[in-house]
């Protein structure tokens, strides 16, 4: 295990944002996010405790166990039709195509590292509205897909448990993995937000517009009591996004600050209390303070590493010092 000159483990991060794209002026999507995070890791004392990393690029064939070989050549080419951009909501550029592929190398790194160090995190990802043939909702490939089918392809771990905590159902990833027993989806959301033609995970939670911090987290535990008593599996891939927060833009949910915490630190202690490796990425994030979403998104970095250290929860952040 990594550990720190004091001994302590250090939590493997991987981050991409040095790969930048251009977005038009005023473009909804908050890509500076993932560069203020970093930073704010980097300026607190969570340096100390972490390893920083770029990823590679994840590669045609670890993109094509997951995507069609049509998809994946149009996203090369840059040759997708209008439509299919529109869907996506970024326009086309080489650099977006090596951000997204740097992005799925994150993920496929974490969850590597995740079996040596029992946690890791990817800095991005989480773009779960990525199907086989088609981007969508800001997401050109799916991660969290790509990463699974790595890890399969490399290592006998028996079942695969998503744990998606986006506000927004993660349609793409229900859809790859519909009908394979290996891998098991979960997904708590948004009932009248973003996919509006949803797919069907193993297990969806739907919750109604401005759902608050007891009435999430009470759904949540008993979620992942059915999920931990009836699966037994060799991984863990969560998604922590921040777009549950009251105040963000596009979220219909009104979970607080302290309500995200307490998420996190739920999934974290279910985790070490089975022994799974886990590897976290972020998901979505878009509080009309964008300093928010860059708040929460370092909590949950906070609870990962105080997690290292003793019994995962919230409220131990502060002992990472």
């Amino acid at each position: 295990m990594d550990a720190s000159s004091k001994g302590r483990p250090r939590l493997p991060l991987y981050y991409s944002d040095v790969f930048e794209f251009p977005l038009p002026e005023g473009h909804r999507f908050p890509l500076r996010k993932y560069a203020m995070l970093r930073k704010a890791i980097e300026r607190s004392v969570l340096k100390k405790r972490v390893l920083l990393h770029i990823p590679d690029s994840a590669d045609d064939i670890q993109l094509l166990r997951v995507h069609s070989v049509e998809y994946l050549q149009q996203v090369k080419a840059g040759s997708l039709k209008a439509g299919d951009i529109r869907r996506i909501g970024f326009p086309w550029s080489p650099e977006l195509v090596e951000r997204s592929r740097r992005s799925v190398g994150g993920t496929i790194a974490a969850c590597h590292r995740s079996f040596e160090t029992g946690l890791a995190m990817n800095l991005a990802g989480g773009t779960h509205h990525a199907h086989r043939s088609f981007g969508s909702g800001f997401c050109v490939f799916n991660d969290v897909a790509v990463a699974v089918r790595e890890v399969q392809a490399h290592q006998p771990i028996g079942e695969i448990l998503i744990i998606d905590c986006d506000v927004h159902q993660g349609d793409g990833t229900a859809e790859i993995f519909a009908g394979d027993p290996t891998v098991t989806t979960f997904s708590i959301h948004a009932e009248r937000n973003f996919p509006f033609r949803k797919s069907v995970s193993d297990l969806d939670l739907a919750l109604p517009d401005g759902v608050d911090d007891d009435t999430y987290l009470e759904a949540l535990a008993d979620a992942l009591e059915r999920l931990f008593a009836h699966t037994s599996s060799g991984l863990v891939i969560y998604l922590a996004g921040a777009d549950p927060f009251q105040d963000d833009a596009l979220g219909r949910m009104a979970l607080t600050r302290a309500g995200l915490s307490q998420r996190d630190g739920m999934v974290l202690d279910a985790c070490r209390e089975q022994a799974i490796p886990l590897a976290i990425v972020l998901a979505g994030g878009y509080s009309r303070r964008i300093e928010d979403s860059v708040e929460i998104h370092l909590e949950t970095v906070r609870l990962a590493v105080a997690s290292l250290d003793g019994p995962r929860g919230s409220g131990r952040a502060g002992e990472t010092a």
